[in-house]
């Protein structure tokens, strides 16, 4: 079981949550993640689907890569290393229905 995340969640992210709450449940459920990765704090939203990008954003809500998901699974190609070099894992969110 993962240590849930109690900070402050930052607005952006708030309205993510928001908007995944307004749509009908997706499978698997959407997740939210935070991470240390390339010295900074970083969000993970997991991929509502197949072939479908995972993201992570920095703690002003910038798309920094999608690092899985699409066609070949590996994501954009902008962060290979993110799997290997994430750490301090916590789970900010996660659809509840």
């Amino acid at each position: 079981m993962l240590e849930s995340d109690t900070t402050a969640r930052p607005q952006w992210l708030k309205q993510r949550i928001a908007t995944v709450l307004a749509e009908r449940k997706r499978n698997p459920i959407t997740r939210i993640l935070r991470y240390t990765y390339g010295g900074q704090t970083v969000y993970y939203i997991s991929a509502p689907c197949c072939d479908q990008y995972s993201n992570v954003f920095d703690t002003k809500g910038k798309l920094i890569c999608q690092p899985d998901g699409g066609i070949t699974g590996k994501g954009d190609g902008k962060c290979p290393d993110f799997d290997k070099n994430k750490t301090n894992e916590k789970l900010v969110w996660q659809d509840p229905r």
